[in-house]
């Protein structure tokens, strides 16, 4: 008895433990659809996790960084929500595409909808052009609940230090690609990848209709040899008897 009880214990701290880990773990977060390449654009998705059993997440502030501008910032529609885009002057104007780019986005806000406890959302935005001198970028995110909470997701890791209580989203870069375009680039190869696929699919089917051609004529060659047989030997068979009589 006193075996199952202590094991009961251990069991009911062990999933303590396990919940309040999970718990600590769960923030806002940012990754991206495949990879966020140096010098090249990107679709990232913000991921807001609810943290409480009686509010409902019901606003996203996004803040972007001022020391590594964006200047092209398009968020992908999310069912319910409302999105509003808030550009600033920039103290030093950026080189894009040979044009001059004096206001970057400074913020994106999601209203309007809700996340329900005990679920997450997401919310995709198309970003570029990634600096090409920087290894990550942080973004601030400041997360209000239907209660008026709010929850400032504002602090920057440190590399080497404990993840701090309120993280800040990072975007990790990776090396710079070929293609400055990154995602159009990854977009054209499937787009030849799928093109081959298609005339190989469609030398397949030729391939498949010959065949089943040759097999048809096969077929009508072989009753055509049948009905000649059959007709010589009822014609061998009527001048035998004539020959008979």
């Amino acid at each position: 008895m006193n075996v199952s009880r202590i094991a009961l214990a251990g069991g009911v701290a062990a999933s303590t433990v396990l919940l309040l880990a999970g718990t600590a773990s769960a923030h806002v977060s940012v990754q991206p659809q495949g990879e966020a390449a140096k010098g090249g654009y990107a679709v990232i998705n913000f991921k807001v996790p609810n943290e409480r059993d009686n509010a409902s997440t019901t606003k996203l502030e996004v803040n972007f960084p001022t020391d590594h501008p964006l200047a092209s910032v398009m968020p992908q529609p999310v069912p319910g929500w409302d999105i509003e885009v808030t550009t600033s002057k920039l103290a030093k104007p950026l080189q894009m595409h040979g044009k001059t780019i004096n206001e970057a986005v400074s913020k994106v806000t999601w209203t309007g909808g809700k996340i329900e406890p005990g679920r997450f959302q997401q919310f995709p935005l198309s970003v570029g052009q990634l600096p090409e001198d920087a290894d990550q970028l942080v973004f601030k995110a400041i997360q209000t609940y239907s209660n008026k909470e709010v929850v400032r997701w504002i602090e920057e890791p440190k590399e080497g230090a404990d993840e701090p209580e309120s993280p800040a989203p990072v975007l990790k870069l990776t090396a710079a690609a070929d293609d400055a375009h990154g995602a159009a680039g990854a977009d054209s190869k499937s787009s030849d990848s799928a093109a081959d696929s298609a005339e190989k699919g469609g030398e397949t089917t030729a391939s498949a209709a010959s065949s089943d051609s040759s097999d048809n004529t096969a077929r009508v060659l072989g009753i055509v040899g049948i009905v000649i047989g059959v007709a010589g030997v009822a014609f061998g068979f009527l001048a035998g008897r004539r020959r008979t009589t």
